[in-house]
């Protein structure tokens, strides 16, 4: 059961434009492993690293080694930050168990079970040591609505509740609650529009002080590239951030984005699969009103043997 069935969840609205707009822009560089096996079994190696020195900032690639203990992050120079995880996926029927180990000794854990009530989606998660991280929570979906609830399991828990109902045109809601002091921490709405070439949605945010309207437009009936925009208002500041973006796909192995805010703030990247499921992402991003500042790079390559 996927979010895809229905008016889809409420954190679904804008997402399509959002992605185009912010995913594979990163400033730095990184490296992700990954294997699947016959039984299930996915695993996943995160690695990034940063090189900081006094007259430049640059950036290197590191030497790993994995051993019983779990990775080793090696660098050649002093003052190099690293940072990674290991992450493993296990599927077995209508469960997916994800476990994710972090630099930071935190381990992550999330069970996602489906259908265990007709058209539902029940997942499970926490993060040690942090036992009051604790979260259920379940997803229900419709051909015209979708419900999800989640509760913290700890002694103040939240209590997360969304609702969305329609087909094309699509409204929904979200609100969290925190029983030990009887106070909304945050409640939002908003709409979507989807149609085979448009998507548009405009919620209201940050309990009534904020709004983002944002709007996706296929430019041609294959769909090869498409154009977003975006626009975010906070009223009691009166500031406004506007961003318009568009992706391209060459041919079946490249695409290229770009991006450019109010703000000044421009970005650009190249994707290319290398082959099956293993792709080069090149970036960069640079301050069009700050000319003499550095524009920043970054580099990420997924392999997935």
């Amino acid at each position: 059961m996927s979010s895809s069935r229905g008016p889809g969840l409420f954190s679904d609205f804008g997402k399509k434009a959002k992605e185009v707009l912010t995913k594979g822009y990163s400033d730095e560089q990184t490296v992700v492993i990954s294997s699947q096996s016959d039984t299930g079994l996915g695993t996943e190696l995160f690695c990034a690293v940063e090189m900081l020195t006094k007259k430049l900032r640059q950036s290197l690639w590191i030497c790993f080694v994995f051993n019983n203990h779990g990775p080793w992050f090696n660098s050649s120079e002093e003052g190099g930050l690293s940072s990674g995880d290991v992450a493993a996926q296990y599927k077995f029927k209508n469960a997916t168990v994800d476990i994710k180990f972090d630099t930071e000794s935190n381990i992550s854990t999330t069970l996602t079970v489906a259908d265990i009530l007709p058209s539902s989606k029940t997942i499970a998660s926490w993060k040690l040591p942090d036992y009051n991280s604790g979260k259920i929570e379940i997803q229900y979906f419709h051909e015209h609505s979708s419900l999800t609830a989640a509760v913290g399991l700890n002694k103040s828990p939240a209590l997360d509740v969304s609702a969305t109902i329609g087909t094309l045109v699509a409204f929904g809601t979200e609100a969290s609650y925190l029983v030990s002091s009887g106070t909304f921490m945050k409640y939002n709405a908003g709409f979507s529009l989807k149609t085979p070439n448009v998507c548009a949605s405009a919620i209201l945010f940050d309990k009534g002080d904020a709004v983002r309207v944002s709007f996706l437009h296929h430019l041609d009936q294959l769909k090869r590239g498409l154009a977003v925009g975006e626009i975010t208002r906070k009223f009691s500041t009166n500031e406004n951030t506007l961003t318009v973006g568009c992706s391209y796909v060459i041919d079946p192995h490249t695409t290229v984005k770009a991006k450019l805010n109010n703000h000044g703030n421009l970005g650009a990247l190249v994707q290319h699969e290398l082959k099956p499921n293993s792709i080069l992402t090149v970036s960069g991003s640079f301050d069009t009103l700050a000319m003499e500042k550095t524009p920043r790079f970054g580099l990420a390559l997924s392999l997935k043997p």
